[in-house]
């Protein structure tokens, strides 16, 4: 599937860095003259301190192939999380004004991978630089950094589905797979945030919403929203 390996690439990239700054530490206490117990001491503890981060960094960046559902005029969750809001917003970037919302959480354990929510073109995408403040709070979108996406859709042809990829206190990096008028297929990875963070979802006012406040989400897979 299209750009899968990308994530464990990030994974493994920062795990180099980690080690890398192992070796520098280690080496600085060589030179300083450590030896002995206190020089032992130190190595296990950066060893030590350097594979809990490899694995943490692992499990973070973990990427499983989403069972895409194939039934037509479906909207799928982006990202993986829980459903903390559904309401009306105003977007006037891409949707053009007043439209749906469904808002996701996505928590430091969760997977951060997300995928498209429909197969169709990116018509829109627009970096917004902003603040760090928690991604706890669905009004987060207002200030933080962001990225907004917009699909034209395929089907039904011609309606309009936004997200916006939003950083948080934690998640200082969004990385993206996609481009303006790239297409896509429903589930396809689209893009890596890293290290906790949140999803919106804007929708057409005709969409039919599937989820509720508190739902459990899986990207690529769970349905938010349908057509009918």
């Amino acid at each position: 599937m299209k750009n899968s390996g990308k994530a464990l690439s990030a994974a493994l990239h920062l795990v180099g860095l980690a080690g890398a700054a192992v070796l520098v530490l280690l080496a600085i206490a060589f030179l300083a003259g450590m030896a002995g117990a206190s020089g032992k001491s130190l190595t296990w503890a950066l060893l030590g301190l350097w594979a809990l981060f490899t694995g943490f960094t692992f499990y973070f960046f973990r990427d499983p192939d989403p069972r895409v559902p194939t039934t037509a005029n479906l909207v799928i969750s982006p990202g993986h999380g829980t459903v903390d809001a559904i309401d009306s917003v105003n977007e006037p970037v891409f949707m053009g004004g007043e439209c749906g919302r469904v808002s996701i959480f996505l928590s430091v354990i969760d997977v951060h991978v997300q995928c498209a929510p429909v197969t169709g073109r990116i018509a829109c995408f627009k970096h917004t630089p902003g603040k760090y403040l928690s991604a706890l709070k669905a009004e987060s979108a207002q200030f933080n950094e962001n990225v907004l996406v917009g699909f034209n859709a395929a089907e039904p042809a011609g309606e309009k589905i936004g997200i916006r990829l939003i950083a948080g206190v934690i998640a200082r990096r969004i990385v993206p797979w996609i481009k303006e008028n790239d297409t896509v297929q429903r589930g396809e990875r689209i893009s890596l945030i890293q290290f906790g963070s949140r999803v919106d979802v804007y929708l057409p006012r005709r969409a039919k919403i599937h989820v509720k406040p508190g739902d459990k989400v899986v990207g690529g897979e769970t349905t938010i929203a349908s057509f009918d």
